[in-house]
């Protein structure tokens, strides 16, 4: 057993804790495991059960979307419709800032505008950052940062003319999961757009089509670790008409205070906001590229940020499946998020 569990700064709960965390990474592998082909559902099963990410390099090489999407497809199929934005000032949405000293959930601002108009922001956005071409006064062009990431089923409401592009559904996790599909979710934008540290309720396959993504994962047992905080939570509101005088993001309180549970622990910035077991996580690293298919298994951890295309977007579509409740992994999953949050609230007081 690693010798950090056997710390002077663990005793009691704390050592039984790291005894778990080490246990856990010293039996399972500290790299996601890459399959050539479609598992059949009885060997999907297997990674359910297990709670074990998996990818399929190239697993989707062969759909519609990986042979037609790009810029020029995607607003001939939308054109100007309106569709629902997200936007940000610093790319994080949904993500946890110090503000006067206390940790606070902001949500992004959410707009409907033309999806063509989003597009090209988007673009270029990118290509200013990506140095290919140079404009004046680039934050006053582009002072906020949009994402197509309404997770809403927004593949089969908002972009419904692209459903014939992809599969309706995973075959072998329709076949394994009985079909309990929650959603297929649409997914654009470019490299300033950052996914902070979170966790689902749902079996997640993630089919990326345009671009990269990097992802940082971390499996439930690292609850531990990412210093999950309940913080009061705030909207982000746009102000202003577009052409007409000034606009801007303002942060909005909600009254009464309301508070959500949320990771405060990057491990890309694995020294700030630790916790005293941070340094017992062993988080996985991987790329998905044009093509790839990543099964994301229920209530891991994951931080996801992205490189974009010549044409400088990224998109990607994933299907939710809802999460089996029934059995003892999400009452052993919710016992181990009660006992770290008691652990952190003991390790305020102390």
């Amino acid at each position: 057993m690693d010798q950090n569990t056997g710390s002077p700064e663990y005793h009691g709960l704390d050592r039984s804790v790291a005894a778990l965390m080490t246990s856990y990474h010293e039996l399972n592998s500290s790299k996601v495991e890459e399959l050539d082909e479609d598992p059949t559902p009885l060997e999907f099963m297997r990674y359910v059960a297990q709670n074990r990410p998996f990818i399929i390099r190239g697993g989707a090489e062969n759909w519609n979307a990986l042979q037609k999407w790009n810029a020029a497809y995607l607003k001939q199929m939308i054109g100007s419709r309106k569709v629902t934005v997200a936007m940000t000032l610093d790319g994080k949405a949904d993500s946890v800032s110090i503000r006067q000293g206390q940790s606070v959930f902001i949500r992004p601002a959410y707009r409907q505008e033309s999806f063509d108009e989003i597009l090209d922001y988007i673009s270029e956005q990118e290509i200013i950052k990506s140095g290919q071409q140079r404009l004046e006064s680039h934050v006053a062009c582009y002072p906020s940062v949009k994402y197509l990431q309404a997770q809403n089923d927004s593949l089969r409401t908002e972009y419904e003319e692209l459903l014939n592009d992809v599969p309706a559904s995973i075959s072998f996790a329709r076949i394994a999961l009985r079909g309990h599909l929650d959603a297929i979710n649409f997914w654009l934008g470019n490299s300033h757009s950052v996914t902070q540290l979170h966790n689902d309720n749902y079996e997640n396959i993630y089919v990326q089509v345009l671009g990269q993504k990097q992802f940082v994962l971390l499996p439930p047992v690292d609850v531990f670790a990412v210093g999950e905080k309940s913080c009061p939570t705030a909207d982000l509101e746009y102000v202003g008409t577009p052409g007409i005088g000034k606009t801007q993001l303002l942060l909005r309180y909600h009254k009464p205070e309301q508070c959500v549970p949320f990771p405060t622990w990057d491990p890309d910035e694995p020294y700030k906001h630790a916790t005293k077991f941070s340094k017992l996580a062993n988080p996985m690293r991987l790329t998905l590229n044009e093509g790839d298919m990543l099964y994301l298994p229920a209530q891991w951890y994951h931080k996801v940020t992205q490189s974009c295309n010549a044409e400088g977007i990224c998109c990607a579509v994933n299907y939710w499946y809802d999460m089996d409740f029934s059995g003892i992994f999400y009452p052993a999953t919710s016992f181990l998020r009660s006992t770290a949050d008691l652990i952190n609230r003991d390790s305020q007081l102390g």
